[in-house]
């Protein structure tokens, strides 16, 4: 295997050639009036950071827009309850750097948001997501570097809104927890956790 891998970037770029001229000018470098349509229809996207500890990806959705507009080059995302692993601030308090992909159900177009962030409690910030007087422990502030749209083949070759329901065979959050830790009783964990959601969600 060694003797195949890339290690250079210049033989990197020599196999894939020249990128077309359209992946190079979609980018803009803070929000357009079309890019914020696009991404205040987001309702969930996934939060890619690097830390000390390694890289993570996380989901992040919202019953309305996953993020807020403070000005063209930054957007605020609330970080609701979780499981509080806490990976994704971690990440953002240790390094800074974040990534963002929102996606819209329907739509196999992605946009995507490179930049910086940190991670605020200002009490105003926290207020401009109230939920009937619950709020979030804390805002994640992001500075927009760059905001482009991703073209549509992979979720056009992976069907992700066409396929339909695949889900039946998936083994539960419970058996997958049970696999790792004998004594957690799988079905009693999946049998409790609508319950536990509907009184934890926000």
């Amino acid at each position: 295997m060694a003797d195949y891998l890339v290690t250079d970037v210049a033989a990197l770029e020599a196999l894939y050639g020249a990128p077309a001229q359209a992946s190079l000018v979609k980018v803009a470098r803070h929000l357009t009036p079309l890019y914020r349509q696009w991404i205040m229809a987001s309702r969930f996207c996934v939060v890619s950071t690097a830390g000390e500890g390694g890289t993570d990806g996380s989901p992040r959705g919202d019953d309305g827009p996953i993020v807020q507009e403070l000005d063209p080059q930054t957007l605020l995302m609330p970080d609701w309850r979780g499981n509080n692993r806490i990976d994704t601030l971690r990440n953002i308090v240790q390094d800074g750097r974040i990534s963002l992909m929102f996606m819209v159900p329907g739509s196999n177009n992605v946009v995507r948001v490179n930049g910086r962030a940190v991670v605020s409690l200002d009490p105003a910030m926290l207020a401009r997501f109230d939920q009937k007087g619950r709020a979030p422990r804390s805002v994640i502030v992001i500075t927009i570097a760059e905001v482009y749209s991703q073209c549509a083949r992979a979720l056009i070759r992976a069907g992700l809104w066409t396929a339909g329901d695949e889900s039946g065979d998936l083994p539960t959050i419970g058996a997958l927890l049970a696999e790792q830790e004998a004594s957690i009783d799988g079905d009693a964990y999946d049998s409790a956790w609508g319950a536990r959601a509907a009184k934890t969600m926000w």
